[in-house]
């Protein structure tokens, strides 16, 4: 696929998002739900992402009384110290109310799988997703998505022309059903280990941006899915704004740990340093750098 390249410098600020790396276990290992956005999607159009979008004002209203966790809990999980409450508590509830609106999946607990689809159909109706939960009698369980990495979009972004300040959450799949594609938004939904998709990605067969790229190479450290959902609460999200630069025609994006980067703590193990050429981001060390980083 055939992708432009930005150059111009944005000086709006980042815009609020969440993104929802969403997990189930395989014989093969660790499977990650991947949507493909609408390639007349002004944001990534036509690449694969986490489901995910900008919060929305409706996201902060939310009471109290609807959440499982105190809403100072669910700042300070964050790791935020700037983050006001209401802010952290929507970015929870966006995180929630994109994955169903994008995939069908409602990440909750034990229920009727009836509900999913009664769900959809009053969010399809224009119904908002706090009132629709709520008149469900669905709770919002937030203790099941657990905060993952923060990444800002930096002012010379490559992939797109806006900025975005998004928090990666990490959740179990439903057990009692499946995706199903808004095919607005996004037009297909599939489970795929880390390492496929990276593959795919290297060989020209699907379109990730940077920020997929590295989680999913983070997310091949982890043999199981519990596995990633308790790495997420023994430790806070990992902030990441990107450096970006051109050397030697190419575009590059330097990360914590670079020479290039002003924080010289690495952040993950593996690349500190993405380069586009051939029509992708490519590591020193090609392909194997990706697929290796979890042995490191």
């Amino acid at each position: 696929m055939s992708t432009v390249l930005y150059n111009q410098e944005v000086l709006t600020p980042p815009v609020p998002s969440a993104t929802v790396m969403v997990l189930r276990d395989s014989d093969q290992g660790i499977e990650v739900l991947l949507v493909k956005r609408h390639s007349k999607s002004k944001v990534l159009g036509g690449m694969h992402v986490f489901p995910g979008g900008k919060l929305d004002p409706a996201d902060c209203s939310v009471t109290a009384e609807r959440l499982d966790q105190p809403p100072q809990a669910l700042k300070l999980a964050l790791g935020e110290a700037d983050l006001d409450v209401a802010t952290a508590c929507g970015l929870h509830v966006a995180a929630l109310r994109e994955t169903m609106e994008e995939c069908g999946l409602f990440i909750y607990g034990n229920h009727d799988s009836r509900l999913p689809k009664e769900l959809r159909q009053r969010l399809q109706a224009g119904e908002n997703f706090l009132a629709a939960t709520e008149a469900l009698d669905l709770a919002l369980q937030t203790q099941l998505i657990r905060p993952w990495s923060r990444w800002i979009t930096p002012r010379k972004p490559s992939l797109m022309d806006r900025r975005f300040d998004t928090r990666f959450f990490v959740a179990l799949a439903p057990s009692d059903h499946e995706a199903v594609h808004d095919a607005h938004e996004v037009t297909e939904a599939e489970w795929l280990r880390p390492e496929t998709a990276l593959r795919r990605y290297w060989a020209g067969e699907m379109g990730l941006a940077a920020a997929q790229i590295i989680s999913l190479m983070q997310l091949m450290r982890h043999r199981l899915a519990a596995d990633v959902m308790q790495h997420a609460q023994s430790q806070p999200p990992i902030h990441v704004l990107p450096e970006p630069m051109d050397i030697n025609g190419h575009r590059v994006l330097c990360y914590p740990g670079d020479s290039q980067h002003p924080n010289k703590v690495a952040a993950w193990a593996g690349p500190t340093r993405l380069t586009w050429r051939n029509e992708r981001f490519e590591p020193e060390g090609g392909l194997d750098a990706y697929l290796n980083a979890h042995l490191t």
